[in-house]
């Protein structure tokens, strides 16, 4: 049996093939000859380099071992037989018998009826896929991981002829004259609000790679070395020069990106492939290759932001190692009025623009945890992301109107909607300068009802939320926030300093802390979750902390010591049934006693509470009122789970409406059970930041409303212009409607009561 290669034939094929690309003779020629080199050198009957055209066909462009009439003959659909499995999944394929996979696809021009064993890679370049590199052999044989890393390295290097244009042309697979030209709106997910305009500047960050192959392995190591230590002190530079604020969860995500630059895993496998003959650039090029490839099936979207700051460390590098002037050359555009257009970015990229021309950033990627969205929330920057291919239908400079508040992009706008946007932001002043004057008044109804408007957060930097807003305190912080851009657990010392900032900041106010809602579609970076089918409905939230006890208890602990003698609210996510609070409550008791025990300063006072999110919990509900201080209402899961409905689902997205009477009807039983034990009750959730839904909800006799800051001023006007008595009246009479919705109703009675909407 043939051993795997060692680092000094890697090395002696990789040079090899470099002599040949460095070659004079014809493109077709050279291919033919490194199709040669790759078989005899990996001792392969066959070796066939396949190359992606418009379509998405893949060609056999060269072969040595198959029949050369099959050149340019043979055709494959991307997906289609083993090499279209390659290709399509960007992923290599290692088996013994191909014949006998339910993948393969036999073509008699070829002659390849006598290989039974086939190994092939595809051929990528900045994760686009251009083609599969395989290898064949007559008798069945098991390829070893070292061989299919030995035919990857080749691959990058092949993928550079291939995008060279010499075989294909460059501009074969761009969309057909005119289809990027017309008006078009995108819609995406809202990760910051905000409405801006200005031209489009792509974000490039690709750095032309001359030299692949090294001549001497020990002195590429050196380069590498010095263009780390020169990145490191240039972020340095970059972050102390930021005009971020100096606190907050941002200077945590910074902090956890330089970490990440001292990954000894990822500098591990650089300095591998530098070893197996490629100079330091193609070793950084072939790790960000492969990372890309490993983690492209990878669903959750935490494991995801790693690899896009190590995308942006690696561009880095690259820079420094090539002297190229600049980080990002995108960075040096001359537009003065800037809309970022990314497929994904990681956080300090974005501090490489000139932030005063910045308007916008729009991704094709991205979460409101991302750590980009979490820097350009600091900065106060509208942020689209899960742009579906915008950037294959945006030119640069094209003008382009960015609407955070409602989640779309309109790329290329005609004079209407630009009309349109002029009058929106105007309005959108007028209604900021009316609100601004109702930040210090209560939200109080016409009769004289008091509606506690508070607000919901997750980072330190937005408590100052407070008093911009005027809200009356915090009815929701979520406390994965900061688990979830950290690249280790945060101690104790450090979540006890987190959260006393968070006290010390709402200066009396009251602060509902959320324990650690993590698992689902929340999965923090270092954690190694088994895959789930279902995630909203599976292994998160209280479930998580009832399991891993010591780190529930860990959160507690911080909790109680940050208080220090202060107010404490605490509520527990997503319980189910009654045992489970009992279970959470047990544990807060322990760590109490554990705290009075060392001589600690327990809270001055203590409020326990649940959240009502999963439906079952509502037919404990009588049960539970006796156990808890209150209960706030999670609209967001509560509504998909009573509906059975995945609220990311474009799909069904609009098909449910939480003005259905039987929601209201469903909320109204609440609030009677509630008030009928005495447990204060409120509701926070998308529901309560829309003026029309927290109308009904007022009109329900819901007085405790927890929102997004930016929807307390909406709030506010619509509370001080509402009759509170004649709204309940006129919403006894929606419960037992059999509509799918009331809200054209509750419109009505709105613009006939001079409700501010």
């Amino acid at each position: 049996m043939q051993p795997a290669l060692t680092s000094i034939s890697t090395r002696r094929l990789l040079a090899r093939v470099r002599d040949v690309m460095a070659g004079s003779a014809a493109a077709q020629v050279r291919l033919n000859e490194i199709t040669a080199i790759i078989a005899a050198e990996m001792s392969a009957d066959v070796c066939s380099i396949y190359v992606r055209r418009a379509g998405d066909v893949l060609e056999l462009f060269a072969t040595q071992g198959l029949k050369p009439q099959a050149v340019h003959r043979t055709r494959l659909r991307l997906g289609e037989g083993l090499v279209g499995d390659i290709a399509a999944n960007a992923r290599p394929l290692a088996i013994s018998d191909a014949h006998n996979h339910p993948q393969f696809a036999f073509r008699p021009e070829t002659g390849e009826e006598v290989f039974r064993s086939l190994m092939g890679v595809p051929i990528l370049r900045d994760g686009k896929v251009l083609g599969t590199l395989a290898m064949q052999k007559t008798e069945r044989y098991q390829f070893t991981e070292e061989e299919v890393e030995v035919l990857q390295t080749v691959a990058m290097v092949v993928a550079e002829m291939v995008a060279g244009g010499e075989l294909v042309g460059r501009d074969e697979l761009l969309p057909a004259d005119g289809i990027g030209l017309l008006p078009l709106r995108i819609r995406g997910m809202r990760l910051n609000g905000g409405m801006a305009m200005g031209q489009a500047v792509l974000h490039q960050h690709e750095v032309k790679i001359d030299r692949l192959v090294a001549e001497d392995p020990v002195a590429e190591q050196r380069r590498l070395s010095r263009a780390l230590a020169d990145m490191h002190t240039a972020l340095d530079r970059l972050f102390q020069e930021s005009l971020l604020p100096g606190y907050g969860e941002h200077r945590e995500v910074l902090e956890a990106y330089r970490m990440f630059a001292e990954d000894a895993g990822w500098l591990q496998r650089i300095r591998e492939a530098i070893a197996t003959g490629l100079t330091a650039e193609a070793g950084v090029k072939k790790v960000q290759s492969d990372l890309r490839l490993r983690m492209a099936q990878v669903p959750d979207p935490y494991l995801r932001e790693r690899v896009h700051d190590l995308e942006d460390l690696a561009n880095r590098l690259l820079h420094h190692l090539t002297g190229a002037n600049g980080i990002v050359s995108a960075a040096a555009s001359p537009v003065t009025e800037m809309v970022l257009i990314a497929r994904s970015m990681g956080p300090a990229e974005l501090l490489d623009y000139d932030l005063a021309r910045l308007r916008a950033l729009v991704l094709e990627e991205g979460s409101h945890a991302s750590h980009v969205a979490v820097i350009a929330r600091a900065l106060d920057i509208p942020v689209v992301g899960h742009a579906r291919d915008v950037l294959l239908r945006i030119e640069e400079n094209d003008l382009v109107i960015v609407d955070g508040d409602n989640a779309q992009v309109f790329l290329r706008p005609g004079e209407d909607v630009v009309a349109t946007f002029h009058e929106s932001i105007e309005a959108r002043r007028q209604r900021a300068a009316g609100y601004a004057a109702l930040r210090d008044l209560p939200a109080t109804t016409c009769d004289g009802e008091h509606v506690s408007v508070n607000i919901n957060v997750g980072l330190l930097g937005d408590v100052q939320h407070l008093d911009h807003w005027g809200a009356d305190g915090i009815g929701l912080y979520r406390t994965e926030v900061p688990f979830m851009v950290r690249a280790g657990f945060p101690d104790v010392e450090s979540q006890c300093e987190l959260y006393a900032k968070v006290l010390d900041q709402a200066a009396g106010r009251p602060v509902v802390f959320r324990t650690l809602d993590v698992g689902g579609d929340k999965m923090l970076p270092y954690w190694k979750p088994a895959p789930e089918e279902n995630p909203a409905m599976g292994w998160r939230a209280i479930r998580v902390s009832l399991d891993r006890p010591a780190m529930l208890r860990q959160q507690m602990r911080a909790l109680i010591r940050a208080a220090g003698g202060r107010e404490l609210r605490l509520m527990f996510p997503m319980v189910a049934d009654v045992s489970e609070f009992e279970a959470a409550r047990s544990l807060l008791g322990m760590e109490l006693a554990r705290e009075e025990r060392r001589g600690g300063i327990l809270p001055a006072s203590l409020k326990v509470g649940a959240m009502l999110e999963v439906p079952s919990l509502a037919f404990q509900l009588r049960a539970l009122l006796a156990k808890v201080d209150f209960i706030s209402v999670g609209s967001n899961d509560l509504l998909q789970f009573l509906f059975g409905c995945d609220r990311g689902n474009p799909r069904l997205s609009e098909r449910y409406d939480p003005l259905s009477p039987l929601v209201l009807a469903f909320l109204r039983n609440v609030l009677t059970e509630c008030r009928a034990a005495r447990v204060p009750v409120g509701l926070c959730g998308e529901m309560a930041g829309r003026p029309l839904e927290a109308m009904a909800l007022i009109g329900i006799g819901y007085r405790d409303l927890s929102v997004a800051p930016p929807a307390v001023g909406p709030l506010k006007a619509m509370i001080r212009s509402l009759d509170c008595q004649a709204l309940r009246r006129y919403v006894e009479s929606l419960y037992d409607l059999p509509d799918h919705n009331v809200r054209e109703r509750l419109r009505s009675f709105a613009r006939d009561h001079g409700v501010a909407l």
